[in-house]
């Protein structure tokens, strides 16, 4: 499992729209100046976090995003799952998936499972808020 650039620039978007939002909006142009993202890619990503119930737009003039909700409030794995889609490590363990024909009797299914449970919890633990001070401590 590999995040993509997608994923990457997702957290780094919404670490600055909750350090920079205030009591107003933050407009996307000012976010990839600041992130130095492009700012068309950097419309994708926040259309996907817009769409996924993350932020919140306001076009025109005062408009930008805001956080839907604290910081605290924004687990890692839901940021990520929103631009990457599923975390699991294979595809026979992505949601929707009917599984592998061989599932019955594959040797390295109950592997993949645990990796996935690990990434899932890993990812859901951590949150935006534990991001935004440059980092956070390693909780294994």
């Amino acid at each position: 499992m590999m995040i993509s650039t997608k994923g990457r620039y997702a957290l780094r978007f919404m670490i600055d729209v909750a350090q920079n939002q205030g009591d107003g909006y933050v407009p996307l142009k000012e976010a990839a100046c600041r992130q130095d993202i492009s700012e068309k890619y950097l419309e994708i990503i926040a259309k996907a976090l817009v769409q996924n119930g993350l932020l919140q737009a306001l076009r025109g003039k005062g408009g930008g995003y805001r956080l839907e909700k604290a910081p605290e409030e924004y687990s890692l794995r839901e940021l990520l799952e929103a631009t990457d889609g599923s975390l699991a490590p294979v595809a026979c363990l992505e949601d929707g998936e009917r599984g592998c024909a061989r599932q019955a009797q594959c040797p390295t299914l109950s592997f993949w499972q645990g990796l996935e449970r690990v990434i899932y919890e890993y990812t859901e633990r951590f949150t935006l808020a534990d991001l935004m001070d440059h980092g956070m401590p390693i909780k294994l």
